[in-house]
């Protein structure tokens, strides 16, 4: 189990990583002058690629988590709330990453609405969501 717990906590963090990084990507994308077509395509090829590769740590993130709440029985039972709040935290984290897909489409097709500001407040939540989760962890506040 810890080798699995040891795990998870990799795929998580590295997960985690490319949310916070995705968006500053946006931020860049939002400021490039019309006609800098050169500097528009290499940060989009920038973002295809972080959004495939953070995807693709997201899933033994999520699979590896699940084999430990589902398979060892961790957060189960009475006393274990803190599961189901970061649970949210999770599927709060899984909408924000399909949310960034969303978003790096928008751009892709020329469609992006949104100011840098915007994408600066954007960029904070996934912070957010890994302090909520780790807290909840480790405190099980209930």
């Amino acid at each position: 189990m810890l080798w699995v717990k040891a795990f998870h906590i990799v795929f998580v963090a590295s997960w985690f990583a490319g949310l916070f990084y995705l968006p500053r990507i946006f931020v860049n994308l939002a400021l490039v002058a019309p006609g800098s077509l050169a500097e528009r395509d290499r940060l989009l090829l920038m973002a295809r690629k972080l959004l495939r590769f953070t995807t693709l740590l997201a899933v033994p993130a999520v699979g590896l988590g699940l084999w430990l709440w589902l398979g060892y029985g961790i957060g189960r039972g009475p006393g274990n709330g803190w599961m189901h709040a970061k649970l949210t935290a999770v599927v709060l984290a899984l909408g924000y990453h399909h949310g960034c897909g969303v978003l790096l489409r928008r751009f892709e097709a020329g469609q992006n609405r949104r100011s840098d500001r915007w994408y600066r407040w954007f960029n904070e939540v996934p912070v957010l969501l890994l302090v909520a989760a780790v807290v909840l962890v480790v405190v099980k506040p209930f």
